[in-house]
């Protein structure tokens, strides 16, 4: 079935990396000499390849799960043949995190592309794609076992998954800004991790914490 949407389905997840790194790194960029000990464009470049990861997986397991889980009865058809739930959790969560694959692994190539991130930082990078998938993966799956309307899901990207997003040292490193407890708070988001210092400093080697 993908084969057959992926066009209409790859592009918004895509693109929304392509155009923060477009619009910051080119225009934020200019007014800002270097972070981390090199450019703004290439500070935000291996981030913006987790947050690729983090939206592909999100997805997948948010809206399309619960699409099938609820209006199409997708599962209950499935659960008529040999099929044990445990098995469509796991290929739903290894589904989820193949799309984290495709996007986070697509974003890379074209930064490789414009070099803003060195061969070999990428080589080191490609493992943190798809275990930012099975992150991201595992905790949208469980809200969506959970929710009992579609509609909250807008609170899952809002109030979740945006500050996940801005606050995961990927436009700026938190430990130049923030302090004491903030940092602790800091640590319980989950983006933080594969965009963290040791991410990082496979990326770049000239960034310094």
């Amino acid at each position: 079935m993908y084969r057959r949407t992926w066009m209409w389905t790859i592009l918004p997840n895509f693109f929304e990396p392509v155009l923060y790194l477009a619009a910051l790194g080119i225009g934020v960029g200019a007014y800002i000499s270097e972070m981390g000990g090199m450019s703004y464009t290439a500070f935000l470049a291996p981030g913006l390849v987790c947050v690729s990861a983090m939206n592909g997986a999100s997805f997948e397991v948010t809206y399309n799960v619960f699409v099938r889980l609820s209006f199409q009865k997708t599962y209950d058809a499935m659960l008529t043949t040999p099929i044990e739930p445990d098995d469509i959790l796991v290929g739903e969560v290894l589904w989820a995190v193949t799309r984290a694959c495709i996007y986070g692994g697509c974003f890379l190539a074209a930064v490789v592309l414009f070099r803003l991130v060195p061969l070999w930082g990428a080589l080191l990078i490609i493992p943190i794609i798809p275990l930012t998938g099975l992150l991201f993966a595992a905790i949208g799956i469980a809200f969506s076992l959970r929710v009992p309307t579609i509609d909250l899901f807008s609170f899952y990207f809002t109030l979740f998954l945006t500050p996940v997003f801005l606050f995961s040292d990927v436009f700026f490193p938190l430990g130049e800004r923030l302090s004491g407890i903030w940092l602790y708070v800091a640590e319980v988001l989950p983006l933080l991790h594969p965009c963290g210092p040791h991410a990082w400093r496979f990326a770049a080697s000239s960034r310094r914490y």
